[in-house]
């Protein structure tokens, strides 16, 4: 009797697809909240800044509080989403993070500011692990890295979106409302997800693709899988972490200060920064889709994407910092996030591929640890640099981030064969009765 042939990806029933768009739409607008949040503090620095009379330095401190908690808890729900489930952490946060959201507003001075924010961060760092958990459990391998490019694209859209809104906010009402407001909406993605997300798939029924054996490759994936320990004591997981914190170094770095220098140097208005903020972050919203789409065509090999993507982002930096013009630092701005932001989605590709299903919560987890630790470094370096020298060696520094992505890329594993391959070859732990012997 011939072996049944599995089903093609287009061959998925209605309710699968139903699945999948109603998955994808509530992941993009909890992370659209949860962006959404993250980039308030950025607009409203000046603000707070004369308020409390915090000079760059310190300013750069209020931003990277939130990520020190913010990578500090990745593993931890990873852990977390694996243990409980990726649904009962992804309420959690959206609970927690929209209180301290709110209590934000209320700070009253820097180091509350400090305390709270770390708060924050800690909610929403036990997001990220849950809701790619949430995302796997419900695509299939061909598709998941498709769906993921689109949730993740609410990270760009929030880009735009905020500055846009919160700038008119923080004009007539004052800084703090602009927490009070986007604290609410989260509540609100929490009632939507708690309400409408949908049921995981039935397990075994994730990767109708097929693998080397004829069985899905989902399956083969876990059965071929090295215990999760053992990737990490390789280091195969660090160095796609190390392609994030190079990644996000650039985007951190100039969603911080921007706004800071357009008020600064060009005495751009707040209301005006915010529309102009919005340009760069419509490229990052296409190219992160489009980086997410050539990463599901390519199978991984990230090094295609990434290796060219940061070499124009590096080209690109360099000519904004050193511009005079107004409009040349948005053009050549807009350029290098655009740029960096093509490798969002393939930094993810091969360790999704290559990890077992089980261990996906706490690899991803390891991979986002990269891009916070950058949210650490780079607002207060930078700070320090502009208070010392300039904006100019400020922004010039976020070459680093190009360059380290670009390297990190090339001595990764470019696709799921390889990933397991390099991590099947470390050193093993010895069984009980070797230890005894």
């Amino acid at each position: 009797m011939p072996a049944p042939t599995l089903p093609a990806p287009s061959a998925a029933p209605p309710a699968h697809r139903r699945t999948v768009r109603l998955t994808v739409v509530l992941l993009f607008a909890a992370w659209l909240v949860d962006y959404a949040d993250r980039l308030v503090i950025n607009l409203v620095l000046p603000s707070i800044g004369a308020e409390f009379d915090l000079d760059r330095t310190q300013q750069g401190f209020v931003v990277s509080a939130f990520f020190l908690a913010y990578a500090l808890c990745q593993i931890p729900g990873g852990m977390l989403a694996d243990r409980f489930g990726g649904r009962r952490v992804t309420l959690w946060a959206l609970l927690a993070w929209s209180v301290f959201t709110a209590l934000t507003g209320f700070a009253w001075s820097f180091a509350v500011l400090l305390a709270l924010r770390f708060a924050f961060g800690v909610a929403e760092g036990v997001f990220p692990p849950a809701a790619m958990k949430v995302l796997v459990e419900r695509t299939r391998p061909e598709e998941r890295m498709g769906a993921n490019g689109t949730v993740m694209s609410s990270n760009a859209i929030a880009a735009v979106i905020t500055p846009l809104a919160v700038a008119p906010l923080v004009a007539v009402f004052g800084w703090r409302s602009a927490f009070w407001s986007t604290a609410a909406l989260g509540l609100l993605a929490l009632v939507a997800v708690r309400r409408w997300l949908p049921a995981p798939l039935p397990r075994g029924t994730d990767g109708p693709t097929p693998g080397a054996d004829g069985a899905p490759a989902a399956l083969e994936a876990a059965a071929t899988s090295p215990p999760l320990r053992e990737v990490l004591r390789k280091g195969v997981l660090w160095r796609f972490s190390l392609m994030m914190f190079g990644y996000n170094t650039i985007i951190w770095g100039l969603n911080t200060w921007v706004p800071s220098y357009l008020s600064e140097e060009h005495g751009v208005s707040l209301t005006a920064a915010g529309a102009l903020v919005a340009v760069p972050a419509l490229g990052a919203a296409t190219a992160t889709v489009l980086g997410g789409r050539l990463s599901d065509r390519l199978g991984g090999h990230h090094r295609k994407v990434i290796v060219p993507g940061m070499a124009v982002s590096a080209a690109a930096l360099l000519l904004m910092a050193n511009t005079p013009s107004l409009t040349g630092f948005v053009v050549f701005g807009t350029l290098a996030v655009f740029a960096a932001s093509l490798a969002y989605m393939p930094i993810f590709a091969v360790p999704m591929s290559g990890l077992a299903p089980e261990y996906v919560g706490v690899g991803g987890a390891v991979i986002i640890v990269g891009g916070q630790v950058a949210g650490i470094v780079a607002p207060p370096v930078m700070g320090a640099l502009a208070d010392a020298f300039s904006f100019q060696v400020a922004f010039g520094f976020l070459v680093l981030g190009a360059v380290i992505a670009a390297v990190m890329s090339c001595l990764a594993p470019q696709d799921a064969t390889a990933f397991r391959a390099v991590a099947d070859r470390a050193p093993r732990s010895p069984s009980p009765a070797k230890e005894s012997a």
